[in-house]
């Protein structure tokens, strides 16, 4: 039997209370293997204590979703209750999604749920999950920030935000959806103000649902094309996530190489930085030692020689993954 709606606003209330605040020691272990410049760290911590929102923005391969994932991991560990289906005003909503729902075990703590009393073992409507990590992206639509109503099994599908309540809702590559930005951002103008959602149902009633989300907007579009300063003025946190420094990126291409076994070579990554970015003008990005990693492995098995960073592997792995546009 579905849940009234009223109960779930109340349990969404109560839980949001239970979840864990974020210190700066928490933040180095769920971010521990990114290499991130201190300025960005300091301020990723109080924007996922805001639950809010977070704009994510800067050049692409800079890690961006990288650093919302692992966000990601950190609500994972948590659980919370929510209801296999909603009951309002005459329809039947189903909540419960196998594919953005981790059912968690029964015995597991991960945290205060806010004092709720339910529970499978109690009430059979209710199920214990992690909290909802849920990500979209180009295939999001208006309609489907709305209530989908199915003709052949006569109930409705809830909409991304709705699932994701209690957790995280990333849109990655934000702007590059079907619906265009602004009309996407102006549905959740109020939503993102007064932490209340509105859904419509077929008969036209309008139904308030509490809008418990952290949303991250992951982009690599200039803000400028996407936003304006009344959306910006709601979006509690703007990080620009730039590319890294020359220590930085050595950083990076030493943990890739160690992690995938290719022997590395500090005056190689001189030759690559000197040859292939400083002559070339070309932008350092924190996703090119792991491609260019996989380059050298690539080529290395083709030879049937073992992975090292010599001139010549990082010429053809180069030569191989960098285009001129």
């Amino acid at each position: 039997a579905p849940v009234p709606i009223n109960k779930y606003n109340e349990a969404i209330r109560r839980q949001s209370r239970g979840r864990v605040a974020i210190t700066s020691r928490s933040m180095r272990q769920i971010l521990s293997e990114l290499v991130l410049s201190e300025n960005i760290f300091q301020r990723l911590g109080p924007a996922l204590n805001s639950g809010t929102s977070i704009f994510l923005y800067g050049p692409p391969g800079d890690g961006k979703t990288s650093i919302a994932k692992a966000f990601g991991s950190l609500v994972l560990s948590q659980t919370m209750y929510i209801p296999y289906a909603l009951y309002l005003d005459g329809q039947v909503v189903k909540l419960y999604d196998a594919g953005n729902h981790q059912l968690a075990d029964d015995t597991e703590n991960g945290g205060n749920n806010g004092g709720l009393k339910v529970g499978p073992r109690s009430d059979m409507r209710w199920v214990k999950i992690r909290r909802p990590f849920v990500i979209t992206g180009g295939e999001l639509t208006l309609e489907g920030l709305d209530l989908v109503f199915d003709d052949v099994h006569k109930f409705y599908e809830a909409p991304f935000q709705v699932k994701a309540n209690g957790g995280i809702l990333l849109i990655d590559d934000f702007g590059r959806q079907q619906v265009r930005p602004r009309d996407l951002l102006n549905r959740w103008i109020v939503p993102l103000e007064n932490r209340v959602d509105y859904l419509t149902l077929h008969t036209g009633r309008k139904v308030d649902i509490p809008f418990d989300v952290l949303v991250v907007f992951s982009t690599n579009l200039p803000p400028r094309d996407l936003v304006d300063e009344a959306f910006l003025r709601r979006l509690r946190h703007k990080i620009e996530i730039s590319d890294p420094s020359y220590e930085e990126y050595r950083e990076i291409f030493m943990r890739v190489s160690k992690q995938k076994g290719i022997q590395y070579n500090d005056q190689a990554l001189a030759y690559l930085l000197e040859e292939w970015y400083i002559k070339r003008n070309r932008k350092l990005r924190a996703s090119h030692p792991r491609d260019l990693c996989d380059q050298i492995l690539d080529i290395a098995r083709y030879l049937s020689i073992d992975p090292i960073m010599s001139k010549e592997m990082i010429d053809r792995a180069a030569q191989a993954y960098f285009v001129e546009i």
